[in-house]
């Protein structure tokens, strides 16, 4: 689903107009950006947890040429979801 899908399903199903919920939307995602900048972890309760994980430099090989290359450290964000949406998710949920 595109974040323009997404969009325009939230606004069909609260009436509220796309461009609002866009500006929600993407409120949303700059908060999250924001605090796990600040913070390794973001909590969104019935949802799940995002997290900052540091991955180490590492060894790895050019596929075009085979040769070998070091790839620098850097840091990913993982994502956990909760038990309840799990739930949700293999039950049919809500």
């Amino acid at each position: 689903m595109t974040k323009s899908e997404l969009i325009g399903l939230v606004a069909n199903r609260t009436d509220i107009s796309k461009v609002n919920v866009e500006k929600v939307l993407t409120e949303i995602i700059d908060t999250v950006i924001s605090s796990l900048k600040n913070d390794p972890r973001f909590p969104l309760y019935g949802l799940g947890v995002f997290e900052v994980v540091k991955r180490p430099k590492r060894k790895g090989r050019n596929p075009r040429t085979g040769e070998p290359i070091t790839i620098k450290a850097r840091k990913m964000v993982r994502f956990r979801a909760s038990k309840s949406f799990k739930d949700a998710v293999n039950t049919g949920g809500k």
